[in-house]
């Protein structure tokens, strides 16, 4: 079991739906957390709402994870603080939409900065330190969309299904340093990301609200899952039934990912 109380906890994307919810949570749980997003303003708002004369607020930062750069100015950040995460949540993440070829290819790549290459770049801070502790947990929040790729989200597809064999391999290589891995696959749920940029539609696009969790309860079981030790968690219904899908019945893949986006796609 991965015990909470006073643990430290370095969290990406604070801001955004989940981020604040972690926040939230994991200070009820006792962590203390350090928080960063590139939304300064945020983060300033973040801190007045949550911290308390507990100081479980260790940390806030702002930081661009779009780079090698800015991975390295959080990392250098967080030891001019002293700070040694026990646990880093790689929870910052773009999404794009769109058939591939009608998205420009500076947002695609940018998504594959923020949502594989910056988890891995600060996994790779990170992790010697947690290695000569011989203790740490790793959480990357990845996607149903890391198990079945669906149409008009190819590289959001590209990134999460990556983010899921790495943190797999990851799991089995830091294992023998009693350092646990946690991969996330949440399902629409109601963030900031379901607003993101849309390219080459024509159809104005409706999530039916029956298709989206609350973001409450989708942290609510990460944190239980990590608490767990688990590697693979699916955090609410539909994640869970999509995985069973994907396994038992991976012919249906397809016809599911039709009928999906006959829901989504409503004409004007």
């Amino acid at each position: 079991m991965t015990n909470l109380n006073r643990a430290v906890v370095l969290i990406t994307g604070a801001t955004g739906g989940f981020g604040r919810q972690m926040t939230s949570q994991f200070m009820t749980a006792g962590a203390r957390v350090i928080l960063t997003d590139l939304d300064a303003g945020g983060l300033a708002t973040l801190k007045a709402e949550f911290d308390t004369s507990s100081n479980q607020i260790l940390a806030c930062i702002t930081a661009d994870l779009a780079g090698m750069e800015g991975c390295q100015a959080l990392f250098d950040a967080v030891q001019a603080e002293n700070l040694q995460p026990d646990i880093l949540i790689n929870n910052a993440g773009i999404a794009v939409s769109g058939r591939f070829d009608n998205v420009p290819r500076d947002r695609w790549e940018s998504l594959m900065q923020i949502d594989l290459l910056a988890p891995m770049r600060l996994c790779d801070l990170f992790l010697p330190q947690m290695i000569a502790r011989g203790s740490g947990h790793i959480v990357n929040i990845s996607s149903v969309a890391g198990w079945i790729g669906a149409a008009g989200i190819a590289a959001y597809c590209a990134a999460k299904f990556g983010l899921r064999g790495f943190s797999e391999s990851l799991a089995a290589e830091v294992e023998e340093f009693n350092i646990k891995v946690s991969a996330v696959y949440p399902y629409f749920s109601k963030t900031p990301i379901l607003d993101s940029e849309r390219y080459g539609f024509e159809e104005r696009m409706a999530i039916p609200d029956d298709m989206v969790t609350d973001p409450a309860d989708v942290v609510a079981a990460i944190i239980k899952g990590v608490k767990r030790n688990r590697l693979h968690i699916f955090p609410d219904k539909m994640a869970r039934r999509i995985h069973y899908i994907k396994r038992f019945m991976p012919w249906m893949i397809p016809i599911l990912n039709r009928r999906m986006q006959q829901r989504i796609v409503q004409t004007d």
